[in-house]
Formats: C-alpha cells, sequence, structure tokens
C-alpha cells in the first residue's frame, strides 16, 4: 500500500481509502484498498472498492459526500459518495506518449460499500501534453458555491472547479518556482483555517513532493495563503520566508509522505493521514507478508508564531483510549537516568518535559535493547535530531541509516517531547506538535529501555502501554 485516497466522514463512518496493489508487497497495478473506522483508533478492512480497468490504473484521489446531489447521481433519497481519481494509462505511458493521466470519476449510494464508475470517463481529460496531471483533491467552497479541485501538474498545482463534480473548468495555477521543486509535486491539498479568537480565513496547501524532501526522498511541504474560489496567494509573511529558505515542511521526518485530510468532519477539526514510508526505500522494507502502513492520524490547527503563520500537527484524542500502565525501574548512573520495563515498549506512549540548560543545550533520548541496537533523538547545537544509524536493520537501503536534523525554534528553555514507539516506527511531537518527526526503525530485538541524557533538567515523565488496535485471534 501507499498514498492514502478518499479520506470521507459520513454517516458516522471514516472512510481510509488507499493505493493498493493485492498481489505482491512491491508496487503493481494501483487499485484503491478500503478500510472503515468510527473512532479513528479501531480500523475494518473492507473489500477492493476500485480496480484498474481499459482505462488504466487507479491512481490517487478524493471523495466528497454530494449532500445536495449537485451531480444527480443520487437515487432515492441516498447521498453519494463521489469519488475522483486520476486514470494512468500504463501502456501510454510505456510510449511516452506524455498523455497517459487523466481523471475518472465513480460513485456510491451505499456509503463506500459498492462502487459505480461514470460512464462518460474521465471528467479531465489529459489536455495532451502533461505527463504528470493526478491527484485531484474536491472540497465544497461556500462562499463562491462551487466545488473546488486542487491538481498536481508536475510542478506546480492547477486549481478547477465545478457546479455538479462532472463538468470542470480550469481557474489559475500556483507554485511554479516556489517552494521545494526537487521532484514531482503530488496530492494538493488546500485547506482553510480560523486562529483561534480570530474570525480570519487563513489557508495552507499541502503540497507532496518526491525526491526532494527535507531527509531526501519523499516529504511534505506547505504554502499559507489567500483563496478567493478561484486563485491561491501567498501570504506576505511566508512569501517573504520563502525568500529565506527552500520550503517549510509539516514533518521533518523522513517517512510521512503523500499525506491529506478527511472531507466531511463535523467537529470543526480538520484530521490529517499519511503514508509511512518513503519513495528512496518503501519498496525494500523488511516486513512480511505485507509492506507499507500509515500514520497515526492527527489533527492540524494553524497557529501564529515568531515566523509567522505556521501548522502545528497532534495525535488525535481517541489515541488515549489505548493507554495503559507501564511498569518500569529508575535506575541513575553518572549523568544518565535509565527507565527499565520488565517487558518489551514496542508498542508505547511516552510524555516528557525539560528544561534546558542556558548554555549549550544538549539531550539525549536512546531507547534500547539487549543486542545493543538504539534510537536516539533529542536536542544538539539548537536542531532536534533522531538517529537511526543504529537503531536495528538497515542492510536493505543505502541511505536509511541516518541522523536526521530539523531546525527548532524555542521561545524558552522548555521542551515538551510526545511520542510513540510501535514496532517497527517512531512518531515524535515536540512542544505541542510545533515540529513533528516521523520514522522507520526495524530492530531486531524489542526496545527495552530508555536512556536519558544531557544538561537538561527532567521535569516530567510519563509512560503507557499501548493496547492493539486489531482484536486477537
Amino acid at each position: 500500500m501507499n498514498d492514502p485516497n478518499g479520506l470521507v466522514y459520513h454517516q458516522g463512518e471514516y472512510h481510509l481509502f488507499y493505493q493498493f496493489y493485492p498481489n505482491d508487497t512491491r508496487w503493481g497495478p494501483m487499485h484503491w484498498g478500503h478500510a472503515i473506522s468510527r473512532d479513528l483508533v479501531h480500523w475494518e478492512h473492507q473489500p477492493v472498492a476500485l480496480t484498474p480497468d481499459d482505462k488504466g490504473y487507479i491512481f490517487s484521489g478524493s471523495i466528497v459526500a454530494d449532500t445536495h446531489n449537485t451531480s444527480g447521481l443520487g437515487k432515492d433519497g441516498a447521498i453519494p459518495l463521489v469519488a475522483l481519481f486520476t486514470y494512468h494509462d500504463p501502456n501510454a505511458a510505456a510510449k511516452n506518449t506524455r498523455n497517459h493521466e487523466s481523471q475518472g470519476l465513480a460513485f456510491s449510494l451505499d456509503n463506500g460499500r459498492s462502487w459505480q464508475k461514470y460512464a462518460d470517463n474521465p471528467v479531465i481529460p489529459n489536455p495532451g501534453d502533461t505527463q504528470d496531471f493526478r491527484d485531484p483533491k474536491v472540497f465544497w467552497h461556500a462562499p463562491s458555491q462551487h466545488w473546488i479541485m486542487g491538481l498536481s501538474v508536475t510542478d506546480h498545482v492547477q486549481f478547477w472547479r465545478s457546479k455538479n463534480l462532472i463538468d470542470w473548468q480550469y481557474q489559475s495555477s500556483f507554485g511554479k518556482g516556489l517552494g521545494a521543486h526537487g521532484g514531482v509535486w503530488e496530492c494538493p491539498d488546500l485547506l482553510p483555517f480560523t486562529l483561534p479568537g480570530s474570525n480570519q480565513t487563513h489557508w495552507a496547501l499541502l503540497l507532496n513532493l518526491n525526491p526532494g524532501g527535507p531527509q531526501g526522498g519523499s516529504g511534505i511541504q506547505y504554502f499559507v495563503g489567500d483563496f478567493d474560489g478561484k486563485t491561491f496567494t501567498l501570504d506576505p509573511e511566508f512569501a517573504n520566508t520563502l525568500q529565506h529558505k527552500e520550503a517549510v515542511w509539516l514533518d521533518h521526518g523522513a517517512d510521512n509522505y503523500a499525506g491529506v485530510t478527511w472531507s466531511g468532519v463535523k467537529d470543526g477539526r480538520t484530521l490529517f493521514i499519511g503514508w509511512m514510508s518513503n519513495w528512496l526505500y518503501g519498496q525494500e522494507l523488511p516486513t512480511h507478508p505485507w509492506r507499507s502502513s500509515m500514520t497515526m492520524p492527527r489533527t492540524l490547527e494553524m497557529i501564529r508564531t515568531a515566523e509567522g503563520l505556521r501548522l502545528k500537527s497532534q495525535p488525535v484524542a481517541e489515541l488515549e483510549t489505548l493507554r495503559q500502565p507501564l511498569a518500569f525501574t529508575e535506575r541513575t548512573e553518572a549523568d544518565r537516568l535509565t527507565l527499565q520495563s520488565n517487558a518489551d515498549i514496542m508498542q508505547s506512549e511516552w510524555l516528557f518535559e525539560f528544561r534546558l540548560a542556558d548554555q549549550a543545550p544538549a539531550l539525549a533520548l536512546t531507547f534500547s535493547n539487549e543486542s545493543g541496537e538504539k534510537l536516539q533523538l533529542g536536542m544538539d547545537d539548537g536542531q532536534f535530531y533522531i538517529d537511526r544509524s543504529q537503531a536495528g536493520r538497515s542492510d536493505f537501503s543505502d541511505t536509511f541509516a541516518a541522523r536526521h536534523l530539523a531546525p527548532l525554534t524555542l521561545s524558552d528553555k522548555s521542551l515538551s517531547l510526545r511520542l510513540f514507539l510501535d514496532q517497527s516506527a517512531v512518531e515524535v511531537f515536540v512542544n505541542d506538535g510545533q515540529l513533528s518527526m516521523t520514522e522507520r526503525v526495524f530492530p531486531t530485538r524489542p526496545y527495552t529501555a530508555v536512556h536519558i541524557s544531557g544538561n537538561a533538567t527532567l521535569i516530567r515523565k510519563q509512560g503507557y502501554k499501548l493496547t492493539s488496535i486489531w482484536p486477537h485471534k
């Protein structure tokens, strides 16, 4: 599996569709897999939703609930779920025709359990010379009374609009020469945010990029600005930021890509999920009999910082229902505190608060096992880091074993960490999610201890064991 697709909340259910090849652990003819949840924590696998046909593979896209039946596809009072997705014609691609991607439509009248492809696909044909023309993300823009589509086109985003989800008109383009451009732009997502205590709407455009991410390979950058129903324009302060740096990243780790948000959420949250991998080595990860997974669901919020308007991300609150007591003993040796568990901690959540030293602050949290493997993260020379160079298996890739750095601006000397450790992943949220890093790790034996060292003062520590989200059979 790879990209999350068609994220929609409808009639009490969160739907997660995703790029899926059922026949192998390597990329192949893309289908849409499907899973459903009522709480964003426990999921039920569903039958494959969309399969390739004579028009091509089923690449990435989005789903909206057409509650007012603007498409006319609803029948007998059933609200249609409408999917817009990219057709990728592999035969035309092999011939380098440069017109092998177009946008198709499918709809469901039974809340996503079965799907029917539109008879006159594609609804947006390829203009004739556009090789990368994909990943439609659709939302309803109430001020203009139109459906809006963001569409990735090689090195920029196009915006289209429609009254009925079927007939689309091009409006504008954004992004050429802005942000990071190491590779193809993919999976755009344009989102409105209201700052706490304000009635002004600001917009963020998520834009996935491969290669060219912050740690090489895949990554998610974003832009902040305004959208009037036709055109996205940069916030002047954010534009000034881009003059001084290549890009602003949503996640500074190596393994969060193709991330998009749910449509139809009614509780005021902006809910996000990403593919937890990187195209540098995503086809080689040492897992069996499956390969790849998603990040935890997260909430996105826009906040004002000293640098300007920025997005922060945090795990959804529903994950706290998995918490169970985690017993550990404490031992202090020299300047190192060790938290030792009598069981493995490969399914755990940790909360730490520190007061950093005034001069040359340094901090290291090290997760280790009896084989001497260790995953380390912390602060060093004004930057946050994750070091997985000795965390476990890395022989499947020349680039996997590395120390990854992220800039971290502190308003004072306080540092809070919330991190989730799973069997092959760590997700870290720093200072209430103002910085996040997502990384895959593959220890050959479970980690059982956490070591804390450096010249920071530990204010708080808390560990939880997390119960499995899957029923045990």
